[in-house]
């Protein structure tokens, strides 16, 4: 019997994934077993007591739930326990049965992210060669990634600005966003913040931009030191990253039960699909469109006429990592599929696609630019606020460089948005607008990122002399 292809394995489970959890919705009450969880996350008892005055209730959607723990007395003192109170009162077995799986695809693919990042990088540059080779190859990624995110925002710009969303927009429909100011960071800073004071600190703390800058300098001066040396360093760091790769491969063999887990919590978790399409339909319309669009038409091209390949045949060998992208909303947690399929696949040297895609994963970000620029002008729609040409062309220039900010900082694409906000001078409460379909939204843009990830590697390895399988 022939094997199904794991593109085909990921698309049925995603399926089935999105009727499982439309099946089998979650609600919230508090029962035995809550309180439990509660007195072993140490949630004092006097806290406890105030949840007992919900305990004949169940809430269909976390917002209602949210809105009856505001209603209690004295609910600020709820705040500091408001996410252990949230997953104690969550109440959906069919998907706890199988959220695990989601759970440990997630944390293998995390496990990966930096050993693979630090490997491939060191083994890309020494391979590379001379400071030359390496200021060449950074320009052309450099000048990939800018000129990429620079048409992904001009073409959600054109979008939002014809299409209109937020003209009628109900402002009313607004979430409280908790932490965004305190978690900004101005563009210097990110820029200081690139050294490391400690490396094993920045590696614990997942601080890309830190790990990618320790390992150019440490690659570019394994090519400095003495030959006898130099050789062994570099098939130290060569070995280690066929390891990374031989478990990759191992990994996404669980990539299907994977994404079921994830896909089915995260729609089952959704409150009230119907209506958030109804109030939101023509801004996540506007944000789909102006993707699409980026990634079926103004990627293809530039893969076409600059890279001389095949898009069409470069997208059928990246439908695993971009099916896993969609359905993790993470670039960086897909970054091993995207090597392996970029190099196995399309025929991408490891010089190339191991100097490229880790920088790619964590700098190049083209569907978030995007989302951000289109976010910030739909937010000045639904508040009355009629922006200059001026104040327009400030948000493509602070989307453009906010995103490649966005790897150093949590709840990145949120952080930034309120960067963009504040640069002209729109309400940061208008956050709390976008936040209900920002989950949805991200799975779109991720996908997008990966895939300009993917096509920089094919026309960057192109340029550079190298013949692809594409």
């Amino acid at each position: 019997m022939k094997k199904v292809a794991l593109h085909w394995q990921i698309l049925i489970a995603l399926i089935i994934a999105i009727v499982y959890g439309l099946i089998f919705s979650t609600s919230y009450r508090f029962t035995a077993d809550s309180y439990k969880l509660l007195n072993r996350r140490n949630v004092p008892t006097e806290i406890q007591d105030k949840l007992h005055a919900l305990d004949d209730r169940e809430f269909t959607s976390m917002s209602t739930f949210n809105q009856a723990l505001e209603d209690l007395p004295d609910s600020e003192a709820l705040n500091s326990y408001k996410s252990t109170i949230i997953k104690a009162a969550y109440n959906n077995q069919p998907i706890i049965y199988v959220s695990w799986m989601g759970d440990l695809f997630i944390r293998a693919l995390k496990m990966l992210i930096i050993p693979l990042i630090l490997s491939s990088l060191i083994s890309g540059i020494t391979s590379i060669g001379s400071g030359s080779n390496l200021g060449r190859l950074g320009f052309k990624t450099l000048m990939y990634y800018v000129v990429t995110s620079f048409f992904a925002i001009l073409t959600g710009q054109i979008l939002v600005n014809l299409f209109k969303p937020g003209v009628g927009a109900n402002i009313n429909f607004v979430q409280e966003v908790e932490g965004l100011v305190e978690k900004q960071k101005s563009f210097l800073e990110i820029i200081v913040e690139i050294i490391p004071d400690n490396i094993i600190s920045a590696m614990a703390n997942n601080e890309m931009l830190s790990i990618i800058f320790f390992a150019l300098i440490f690659g570019f001066f394994i090519t400095q030191i003495k030959k006898k040396h130099a050789e062994v360093l570099k098939d130290f760091f060569t070995a280690v990253f066929e390891v990374m790769m031989k478990v990759t491969l191992f990994v996404i063999k669980f990539t299907p039960l994977g994404i079921f887990g994830i896909v089915a919590k995260t729609i089952a978790d959704q409150d009230d699909l119907g209506g958030l399409v109804t109030s939101m339909g023509l801004y996540m319309l506007t944000v789909i469109l102006a993707l699409a669009i980026h990634t079926m038409i103004t990627l293809p091209v530039i893969v076409r006429w600059i890279g001389k390949a095949s898009p069409l045949k470069h997208l059928r060998n990246m439908s695993t990592p971009l099916l896993t992208a969609f359905s993790t909303s993470s670039s960086g947690a897909t970054l091993p599929l995207t090597i392996q399929a970029v190099e196995e696949k399309s025929g991408v040297s490891n010089k190339i696609s191991s100097f490229t895609l880790p920088l790619g994963a964590t700098v190049n970000m083209d569907g978030t630019a995007l989302y951000e620029c289109v976010a910030a002008i739909f937010i000045a729609q639904a508040y009355g606020v009629d922006l200059s040409f001026i104040q327009q062309i400030i948000i493509v220039f602070t989307a453009l460089l906010a995103s490649i900010g966005a790897a150093a900082i949590p709840m990145a694409g949120l952080v930034m948005i309120t960067v963009i906000l504040t640069a002209v001078g729109l309400p940061l409460e208008g956050v709390g607008l976008i936040l209900a379909v920002d989950r949805i939204l991200d799975m779109f843009r991720t996908a997008t990122n990966v895939w300009s990830d993917s096509c920089g590697a094919v026309v960057i390895a192109k340029t550079e002399g190298e013949e692809l399988k594409v």
